[in-house]
Parts: C-alpha cells; sequence; structure tokens
C-alpha cells in the first residue's frame, strides 16, 4: 500500500504543466475524439486551451529530443483534425470528412497554398477573429522550428474572401502576400 507522502514523492518530478492538463482532462467530458479531448472549440470564439497546451507540450518534447517541429502534427494536435500528410494535401483530403469554407472559425485550420517558396504548403490553427479582415492563428515552423502563438494573419485579398493573406511574423511588420486555399473545420 502506497501512502500519501510516497505518492507525493513519486509525482514531483511530474511538471505543473502536465499536472494542469491531466487535471483538465479527467474534469472534461469527452466528444469521442481519440484523444478524448473536448472539441476543438470550447465554447463560441474561444480557443481550447487544452488542445492548445498538447499541441505545445509535444513540440517541446520534440525539440528537446532535436527532433523537427512540423505544421502538420502540431496543427492536428491544436485542432483534432485527424489529417495526415503534408500540408499541401490537407485541402483535398478534408474533402468529405470535415466542414471546408472560406470564413475563418475560431479552432479551423487555415490551409496555405503550395508554391515555388513554400511547396509543400502550410497549415495554421485559428486562435482569434479580430475582424472581418484579421484573425490570429497558432502554428508550428513559421519561424524554423518554433511555435508561434496568437500570430496576426490579414486578409489582403481583393474579393475579402480570405484568398490571400499577410502574415505578421515581427511585431507591427507584415510579411509577403500568402495564398490560401481555405478553413477546415469540424462542422
Amino acid at each position: 500500500m502506497l501512502s500519501i507522502s510516497d505518492l507525493a514523492g513519486r509525482a514531483a518530478p511530474l511538471s505543473l504543466v502536465l499536472i494542469a492538463v491531466l487535471t483538465v482532462s479527467a474534469c472534461t467530458p469527452t466528444s469521442g475524439d481519440r484523444m478524448g479531448f473536448a472539441s476543438a472549440r470550447d465554447q463560441a470564439g474561444a480557443v481550447n486551451l487544452e488542445r492548445r497546451a498538447y499541441a505545445v507540450e509535444v513540440a517541446k518534447q520534440m525539440r528537446a529530443k532535436r527532433q523537427r517541429v512540423w505544421c502538420v502534427p502540431f496543427a492536428r494536435n491544436a485542432s483534432g483534425i485527424d489529417i495526415r500528410g503534408n500540408a499541401k494535401t490537407w485541402w483535398s483530403q478534408a474533402k468529405g470528412l470535415y466542414a471546408r469554407g472560406h470564413q475563418p472559425k475560431v479552432g479551423s485550420v487555415m490551409a496555405f497554398s503550395a508554391t515555388s517558396r513554400n511547396p509543400l504548403g502550410h497549415i495554421a490553427v485559428v486562435s482569434g477573429v479580430d475582424s472581418p479582415r484579421q484573425i490570429r492563428v497558432d502554428h508550428a515552423n513559421w519561424e524554423r522550428n518554433k511555435v508561434s502563438l496568437d500570430m496576426v494573419v490579414v486578409d489582403v485579398s481583393e474579393k475579402n474572401d480570405w484568398s490571400r493573406v499577410r502574415v505578421m511574423s515581427n511585431p507591427g511588420a507584415l510579411g509577403r502576400v500568402y495564398p490560401i486555399t481555405g478553413f477546415i473545420s469540424k462542422g
């Protein structure tokens, strides 16, 4: 029989983040997805902090092992959208499995089109909708091997259809224009 002090001694190495994630997941009703987490949207307009924390923790573990942190596993972990393969294939793979559209919603995955400068495409999870033409995203490997949270993205398309965006990689400075295929969500 283990005593409370034995359990406390064994639990000491656990990080506060892990304890918080385990506590929250034990108290959160599941929606049937494999990870046992709540849906990608906890409530209207709010990012799922549990999924975000999990995605960030996995990325930290990968970096600690000197493994590359890619956008695809990060987005899959943060959104709960279970698609695999290069980012440029997500839009076509989502057809018939997930909702696809051209307006951002919190928790949806923004699919960047493949280009000559970005041949594998890119994906990011919408973490906030600030206005009809500005959102925030969480993503990995926009800056090599790093996770970026709440990065500002601005719609610069002529038709206001989110087909072309600029990303604020540096505070106060928008980068080049990137083509967007659309947004993938659980529905």
